[in-house]
């Protein structure tokens, strides 16, 4: 098994499940994180629809890291109820598309709450989602992202403390903690690269919504991925450049300013690639 295994989100390529696959063959990686699929979020595909996407990326020899779902992804306020048949449906189609990943996130909160106030209902459902996985050989990943509940470094160290099991680790993105104004390294690092089994690569400037390519920001995308190295991290390295808007892009990201973006595609998709292609290669 290679040490870093690379794949990214390939809605950020296109909308279209075979030009994400063309771009992505072009680079020599043969692995998607699942996000959009011809132009449909994943959690929302039928199973037909994912039997036959399964089909159509074995043919090219592909295949998907994980699912990067929107689970989580909703406030405390809204049904939890309706959100845990999304997950099993997610559950399902992360069998049917034989990944064993799905990336999640641990709610946003509503503006007159304080984070400490939501700790206890956070970890409560998050159990009960781990429950949910439990004997169908899925895990579920969470990241750290701006305005859910696990966005500081001590907020996800809180959650992992106390659910970190074979069903649930972490997805480590550094730009999302750059985001919430987190130090990723060394603190994050050391605080949380026993609970990761996954990587997110983007890179951002301290104050700034602003994205840049890794390297370019104060993630300290190289520092970060030598220590994981160091450490004898075996896993995948996912590219979500986050350059350019992308169909899709207002959905999931509400705290970026999409409308000041330059248009994404194959083309900043690669400029992100060839940065972290730089980065591996000095380490």
């Amino acid at each position: 098994m290679s040490q870093f295994i690379l794949t990214g989100f390939g809605d950020e390529i296109s909308p279209k499940l075979s030009e994400q696959m063309d771009t992505m063959e072009k680079l020599g990686i043969n692995h998607i994180e699942a996000r959009g699929v011809d132009s449909v979020n994943i959690s929302d595909i039928s199973l037909m629809t994912a039997r036959e996407i399964k089909r159509r990326i074995d043919e090219r020899g592909f295949a998907f890291s994980a699912l990067g779902s929107p689970i989580g992804k909703v406030k405390l306020s809204d049904d939890f109820a309706t959100h845990m048949e999304k997950l099993k449906h997610t559950i399902e189609l992360a069998q049917t598309l034989d990944t064993k990943y799905i990336r999640m996130f641990s709610f946003y909160m509503d503006d007159e709450h304080k984070p400490e106030d939501c700790r206890n209902e956070v970890i409560d459902r998050l159990g009960k989602m781990i429950d949910a996985v439990k004997g169908t050989g899925v895990i579920l990943l969470h990241e750290n992202e701006k305005g859910i509940y696990g966005d500081t470094v001590e907020r996800c160290e809180d959650i992992m403390k106390n659910l970190y099991c074979d069903e649930f680790a972490m997805t480590f993105d550094p730009a999302n903690f750059v985001q919430c104004s987190q130090e990723v390294y060394p603190k994050a690092f050391d605080t949380l690269s026993r609970y990761v089994k996954y990587i997110h690569i983007k890179d951002a400037l301290f104050g700034q919504e602003k994205v840049v390519p890794a390297g370019h920001g104060d993630g300290h995308v190289q520092d970060m991925l030598r220590a994981f190295k160091a450490k004898g991290y075996q896993g995948y390295v996912s590219l979500e450049p986050h350059l350019g808007s992308f169909e899709g892009l207002s959905a999931f990201e509400k705290h970026m300013d999409i409308d000041s973006m330059p248009k994404g595609g194959a083309g900043l998709f690669e400029v992100a690639y060839r940065a972290l292609e730089k980065i591996l290669a000095d380490i």
